[in-house]
């Protein structure tokens, strides 16, 4: 299953994936909730934190 990258909760629907915007190589999963109060995500791969 995945995971949220901010929150960690499991998603099975109503959620955003794309790749990291700095490494290009992290997949980021992002709930709808978190999305839509900007919480702040931090890729495995290079650190980037973004919102």
């Amino acid at each position: 299953m995945e995971q949220c990258t901010s929150c960690n909760i499991e998603v099975t629907q109503d959620y955003t994936t794309f790749k990291c915007p700095k490494c290009g190589k992290a997949k980021i999963i992002r709930c709808n909730r978190c999305k839509s109060t900007s919480k702040p995500y931090k890729c495995p791969e290079c650190n980037f934190i973004g919102p």
